[in-house]
This record gives C-alpha cells, sequence and structure tokens, in this order.
C-alpha cells in the first residue's frame, strides 16, 4: 500500500531530505568505468590465494593474523564459492556457519533474522541485538536500534565472510555474541565482467552485474550493481530491490588508497507470523488456524518496508615497512525507511477483551461499557494505520596500526563514529475488509502524529591487542578497549508535546586474555573476553511499563536503562591434515548481566524495554570438513542452552511469565545440524546438497509451559517442532565464460516453522471478533513464523 501521508511531520523531526536516485548513481559509475578506459584487466597483477587463512584482529583492515594461532575458532568463506548453496547473504550463512540459525519472521528473504549462539543480527526493530556488522571496516548496524538491513548490503561485490565468536571487545559495543566481518573485492582481485541471471519460483527475478579492472600502475575500478524483484511465496507479498557498489583506487609499493560508494534501495513487504492452532474456551479444544489452512496467507496487510541508503568511505593504507602499517578510514553513511503497517484497532482489541460476554436476549450489553447498537457492527473503528518515518546520518573515522617486533604482533586503534536520527510515527483509524484481511485507512480519519524522537550520539572508543609468540607453538593473546558514548534524545509525542531533552553517558573498559596451543596438528585454545553493549535510542525513548509503546512505533517516556554487559569464556580445540581434512570442537558461555528485553505490556499491542537480569547462552559446536578426490564435504554440529538466570516477572505477548533460572528462551532451537556434499561428476558437471535439521523451539509466551494468564490449569507444550531440509543443487560448465545452474530448496515441500508466539486472534478464521453481534473473545493463538515451501532456482553466469 502506497502512502505519501506524514512527510511533513510535528516540531521539525523529519524534514524534507533529498536521496539521491538509483539511477543517477548508474549513470555515475558509467561514466566513470569511461573515465577508466586507459585500466585494462589484461595488465592487471595475478592474485594468488594461500593456504593460510588470515583474518584482521580488529575492525580495520591491517596486517592479518593467522587465524590457526587465534583463541578462539573463526569461520571463514569465500563468497563466490558458497553462493550455489543459497539465493542471498543470509541463506549462505545460514547453510554453511556453524552456529547460525535464522528465523523467516517476515516472511521476506531480505528481512530474516539471523541468530549465532543465540544472539541476534536482524532488521526487526525491537529485536535485542547482539551481533556487530562490518563492511570494510564500516560498522553497518544502523544507530537507531542496532538493526542490519540486509537488503541495503552489496551482496555481489562481497569477496569474504568471516565470522569471530564470542564477546570481542576489539570490535566495540554490541559485540556481545560474535562480529560478522565482510570485505569486498575490487579491480585487483576480481578483474573482467561477470553476470548472474536467475528466475525461481514466483516469479523471483535477481540479475547481478560487475566489473573490474586494473594496470601494472596499480590503478583500479571495480563496478557491482544487484536488481531483485518476486512476487514473494506468501500472498500479497511482492519485494524488489536494487543497489551499487563503486570501488576506485590505486596500489603502490608503500601506499594503498580506495574509495567506495553505495546506493541502495528496496521495498519489501514482510507479512509478518500467521495464526496457527487455537485453544476454543467454549469448547475446551484445540482447533487448527488459519496457517494450517493456508500456509502461504498472511495475516493483515499492508506491511511494507521502503529503505535506501548512501554510503561514501575512504580507506588509506601506508606500509612503514613489511611488518608495520597503518590503515586510515573515513566515512559518511545516510540511510532512510519508511514503513506501513495494518493492524487490528488497540480499542478495537481492548473493546474485545471487555465485551466478550456479550449480550442478553434483550440485546442490553452485559457490561454497561459495551453499549454498542447491535446494528452498528462498524461503530469502533477495528483497525488502523500505522506509518513510520526514520532518517539516520552518520559520519565516523578511525585508524589502526599494525605492527610486528620481536615475537609480539600488536594493534593499536581509535574510533569515532557519530549520528543524527530523526524519528517519527503516525496512526490513522483504519477498517479492516475481513475477505483478504486487508487494512485500509478510514478516508474521514485524520493522519496524526503520535510519537517521534530526534537525537544524537557520539562514540569513541580506543583498543590495543597483542598476539605474543610465547614459542613455536605457544601464543597469547590479550586485548583491551575503552567505549565512551554519549547520547542526546528529546522525545515528543501526541499527548505531550516535546519533552526535555536528555543526555546519557555510558563507557566501558573490556578486556580479553587468550591463549592457544599446539601439539603436533592439534591446537588448543581457551579465551575468555567482555563487552558491552549501551541502550540505544529507541530502547531509552520506550522504556516505561506504565506507558508502553508500539513497535517499531512509539516512544512515550526516558527512564534510565543500565548498559549490557557480556562475559564469555571459550574453550576448544582444532586439528587439520593439510587441506585435506579440518575440524575443531569449542564449548562457549556467555552471560550477559542487566540484559535489555522488549517486555509486551498485558492486553495490550504495546510493551516496553527493561532490564531483566541475567541470561545465560552456552553450548558446543563442532566442525569438520574436507575433500577426497572429486568430492567435498562439510559438516557442522551446533548445541545450544540459552536460558534465563534470573527470576522476576517477563511480559511476553499476552502473558506474564514468571521466570526462573533455567528456564528456555524463545526461539532458538537447542540442536541444529548441517550437512553439505558437491561432487565433481565430470570437470564441467558438479552435483551437491544440503541437509539441515533443527530441533524444536520454545515459543515466545509459552516458556512456562502455559497458554493462558486467566486459567494457570491450562497447560500446553505450543514449542515450534523440528525439522529437516534437503536443498540440491548442479551446475554445469560449458566453457570458462558460460555456467549454467539449478538448485531446488525444500525437496520434499516441507511445512516447518522457525518461530512461534502466543497471543490473541482478533480475526479467527479471517472474521472479526464482534461480541457486540455474537458472545465471544478474541482466542489465545499459537501465531508462527511460517518456513518457505519448495523453491526452484535456474540461471547463468558469465564470466568475461
Amino acid at each position: 500500500m502506497e502512502t505519501g501521508r506524514g512527510e511533513s511531520t510535528v516540531a521539525g523531526f523529519l524534514p524534507d531530505a533529498r536521496v539521491i536516485r538509483y539511477r543517477h548513481a548508474i549513470a555515475g559509475s558509467i561514466a566513470l568505468c569511461c573515465a577508466m578506459g586507459a585500466v585494462r584487466a589484461e595488465d592487471a597483477p595475478q592474485v594468488t590465494n594461500l593456504a593460510p587463512v588470515y583474518v584482521s584482529p580488529a575492525p580495520l583492515p591491517g596486517i592479518g593474523l593467522d587465524a590457526a594461532i587465534l583463541p578462539y575458532q573463526a569461520q571463514t568463506l569465500r563468497y563466490d564459492e558458497q553462493r550455489d548453496s543459497a539465493g542471498n547473504l543470509v541463506g549462505v550463512m545460514g547453510n554453511r556457519l556453524t552456529g547460525v540459525n535464522t528465523n523467516e519472521v517476515q516472511g521476506s528473504p531480505f528481512q530474516t533474522d539471523v541468530t549465532f549462539h543465540g544472539f541476534r543480527a536482524s532488521p526487526t526493530l525491537g529485536a535485542a541485538q547482539g551481533i556487530s556488522v562490518y563492511l570494510d571496516g564500516v560498522r553497518v548496524n544502523e544507530p537507531f536500534g542496532d538493526i542490519v538491513a540486509w537488503d541495503l548490503l552489496p551482496e555481489f561485490a562481497f569477496d569474504s565472510v568471516t565470522l569471530l565468536p564470542g564477546a570481542n571487545p576489539v570490535f566495540g559495543p554490541n559485540t556481545l555474541g560474535g562480529a560478522l566481518v565482510l570485505t569486498t573485492k575490487s579491480g585487483l582481485t576480481s578483474p573482467g565482467f561477470d553476470a548472474d541471471v536467475s528466475y525461481g519460483s514466483y516469479a523471483r527475478k535477481r540479475t547481478d552485474l560487475s566489473y573490474g579492472a586494473g594496470n601494472a600502475q596499480g590503478w583500479h575500478v571495480y563496478v557491482a550493481g544487484t536488481y531483485f524483484n518476486e512476487n514473494g511465496w506468501r500472498r500479497d507479498s511482492p519485494g524488489r530491490l536494487g543497489n551499487l557498489f563503486v570501488k576506485f583506487g590505486r596500489q603502490r609499493e608503500r601506499n594503498d588508497w580506495d574509495v567506495s560508494a553505495i546506493q541502495g534501495s528496496s521495498r519489501l513487504s514482510g507479512n509478518g507470523l500467521l495464526p496457527g492452532t487455537r485453544y476454543d474456551d467454549g469448547e475446551g479444544a484445540f482447533e487448527p488456524g488459519l496457517y494450517q489452512h493456508d500456509r502461504r496467507a498472511i495475516y493483515t496487510a499492508p506491511d511494507i518496508t521502503r529503505s535506501q541508503v548512501s554510503q561514501l568511505a575512504l580507506h588509506d593504507t601506508y606500509r612503514f615497512s613489511e611488518d608495520t602499517a597503518l590503515t586510515a578510514l573515513a566515512y559518511t553513511r545516510h540511510t532512510r525507511r519508511d514503513t506501513v503497517n495494518g493492524d487490528v484497532n488497540d480499542d478495537y482489541q481492548d473493546f474485545i477483551d471487555r465485551c466478550g460476554a456479550g449480550y442478553d436476549s434483550g440485546g442490553t450489553p452485559l457490561d454497561a461499557s459495551c453499549d454498542v447498537s447491535r446494528n452498528q457492527a462498524g461503530a469502533l473503528p477495528t483497525g488502523v494505520l500505522n506509518t513510520t518515518q526514520n532518517r539516520q546520518q552518520g559520519q565516523g573515522a578511525g585508524f589502526n596500526l599494525g605492527t610486528k617486533a620481536g615475537g609480539h604482533q600488536i594493534a593499536l586503534g581509535a574510533t569515532f563514529d557519530r549520528s543524527t536520527v530523526r524519528y517519527a510515527q503516525f496512526t490513522q483509524d483504519a477498517w479492516i475488509a475481513e475477505g483478504n484481511r486487508t487494512v485500509q485507512g478510514d478516508h474521514a480519519a485524520p493522519v496524526e502524529f503520535f510519537s517521534g524522537v530526534q537525537g544524537d550520539s557520539r562514540a569513541i572508543g580506543l583498543y590495543a591487542t597483542d598476539t605474543w609468540a610465547v614459542g613455536a607453538s605457544t601464543h597469547f593473546t590479550g586485548s583491551l578497549r575503552w567505549n565512551d558514548l554519549r547520547l542526546r534524545s528529546q522525545l515528543a509525542n501526541a499527548d505531550d508535546g516535546e519533552q526535555p531533552s536528555q543526555l546519557d553517558t555510558f563507557r566501558k573498559l573490556n578486556p580479553s586474555l587468550g591463549i592457544t596451543q599446539a601439539v603436533g596438528r592439534w591446537v588448543l585454545f581457551v579465551n575468555a573476553s567482555q563487552s558491552n553493549r549501551a541502550p540505544s535510542v529507541i530502547e531509552l525513548g520506550c522504556a516505561d511499563a506504565g506507558q508502553p509503546c508500539r513497535l517499531p512505533t512509539g516512544l512515550q517516556a526516558d527512564p534510565p536503562l543500565r548498559q549490557v554487559v557480556s562475559r564469555n569464556g571459550q574453550l576448544g580445540v582444532r586439528w587439520q591434515d593439510g587441506e585435506r581434512l579440518k575440524a575443531s570442537a569449542e564449548l562457549y558461555r556467555t552471560d550477559n548481566h542487566d540484559d535489555i528485553l522488549f517486555l509486551r505490556a498485558p492486553n495490550t499491542q504495546q510493551g516496553y524495554f527493561a532490564n531483566v537480569g541475567r541470561t545465560r547462552y552456552q553450548g558446543a559446536d563442532l566442525d569438520a570438513g574436507g575433500h577426497e578426490g572429486a568430492w567435498w564435504w562439510h559438516v557442522g554440529y551446533s548445541l545450544l542452552l540459552a536460558t534465563y538466570e534470573s527470576s522476576g516477572p517477563l511480559q511476553a505477548g499476552e502473558r506474564v511469565i514468571d521466570t526462573r533460572p533455567g528456564m528456555r528462551i524463545a526461539g532458538l532451537p537447542r540442536h541444529h545440524l548441517k550437512f553439505t556434499l558437491d561432487w565433481n561428476a565430470t570437470s564441467r558437471l558438479t552435483l551437491g546438497g544440503d541437509i539441515s535439521t533443527a530441533s524444536s523451539s520454545v515459543s515466545n509466551g509459552n516458556e512456562d509451559g502455559r497458554i493462558s494468564d486467566d486459567d494457570p490449569e491450562m497447560r500446553a507444550d505450543w514449542s515450534t517442532p523440528g525439522y529437516l531440509l534437503l536443498n540440491l543443487r548442479a551446475s554445469y560448465a560449458l566453457n570458462a565464460t558460460w555456467q549454467f545452474y539449478a538448485r531446488v530448496d525444500n525437496v520434499f515441500d516441507r511445512r516447518y516453522e522457525t518461530y512461534g508466539a502466543v497471543a490473541d486472534d482478533a480475526l479467527p478464521d479471517g472474521r472479526l471478533v464482534r461480541p457486540q453481534l455474537a458472545p465471544g473473545n478474541a482466542p489465545t493463538t499459537l501465531f508462527v513464523a511460517p518456513g518457505a515451501p519448495r523453491l526452484f532456482t535456474v540461471g547463468v553466469r558469465v564470466h568475461l
């Protein structure tokens, strides 16, 4: 649903802003390529991939450190070598990285929650974030809520993807469960023209194009673009996106520099959870819901997110010697996000809750406050349209000095980041069309300002890390980082207007210490670390149980929140037999102190953020892979025990859960097993497949085994069941230029769910509950995130 309403906002919260159009960025890149006509790909130096895997021990690129001596298990993959396994970055990580799980909460492939060891990198505002994401040294977690917009990343330009586990302090705030480091290609590393064009089920179309060139003088240019469009496998769920990445620079004997730019936009439909099994209070029985009848259905519409990004970054590396290099970064990043969401009106939901007993035989309401005429079914607006506008600007700089001195490899660095945020939310009374559950705005009702926030933040980080080779087989790694964050915010809402500006300061010194010991082909490692996460603007602005807010929409009050402090320990072993076989095993535990969660206020669609004591994420990862002749394989198993470790009330959905130490956290499978096998059947034909299994996961609002606060004896296990998925793929190289491929996801078309939440269903069987016509309440229902059905994809790749 398109809407241009609300563009002019209250109190200057969202001034009009120009965004560079996508076609202008394309024209600029073409002009750049023409200007680089003298740069010839055939003159580019050849790049050789060495057997050891080197990882930068800091956010900014520097002198790489052999991953074999790290006191934790880093996972690195070359993105081009893994793209056959899935349709985008999130899918590749879900299939190939041990410990990674995905929740299809929104139903769009680019709006997926990614969890690693229980911590999230999510595009959903209000989700508890715990993974830092870096693109060429630029932190791309958005300032407002630390969300990660997967749809705005230039995937086709990716060279490598590295996932570092644990509360690594060097990677800054919010690195509670890990850091995801993405690096891009250049004209030197990826010369020539590449194209990847694919078509799949539900009219899913994707085109990726890139061109890279370099010459003997070190000049290089690289341009990559993506266009994606689909109808969506769920009904009325189209999505499209386009992005462009340009990098231009020069590599010399002592000095490397490059300038890169990103321009992207998207319009995605993420229609959220579907009502499944419900409990009929009158019959005392469980009945199937909309999901069981049609897993492609949507609950209410519209649910549209439009996003744009513009980013410019400058990198410069100066090598004083072979063992000492200084890297500097400066960037500016602008993002824009507009949403429109249709839902059941809060006032009407309250009417259902109060008036479910209905009316007597004479038409008199049993509750006097429910005096609505039996002939006026629509006396109260049944729906509401929530629209939001979010504008963010960020600038930053940093440097990293890496050097080797004797047995020490040292990195010293500093980062500076500042951002401004302007956010506003509007509401309009609406009606729900019961046939297709579409929420349509009431033309007679005004679009009203509901709440907003404007503010800015300044973050300074100072870090140092040293890996000390005590001997040929023993390495100590110590790290230290000081974080200083100052956040100024000013809230406004419809009732109270603008509130006084507030300044919050959060500081923390975080250490890390680890050791590796090599014994023949075995490497033993142990590591202990600490990191912190300061509350974001959205959390500080919605932290009062007495004035809950509507996510991702409302901000009502501003009591203080404490920053989250994570303490992590890792113990493991690695083993390697050349390039033929690699294996690792790791035990880990992370304790979050003063964890911040979004708690749902009872009997309302609203909630608030609060510190909830302590949570724990512990488990084990087993990883092995290798090749034998024409066969390549990989297996990864992860065990995750995610629990609350403090007692107290947890408001989830329509429930109030009395947490206790050891109670499982919702939405996280305990067991996850992945197996990948590829066979080079001939020199041109490759066949492969993936098997992914996940155990059951607890549903939000059912952590204590109950489904209702009104009936304490009513118990049911509403966990989402485990599942097993098989994906198959094949590729055929006609020659060095042309390659054809095909992929089938979810071969057996398994019906599965990746997340569940207990809530009241005001639209059972698609019909709105109307107690003014007949007695009835919104039944308690398990809402689920349906997994994608069988999907076919065919495509062709061209390299010139």
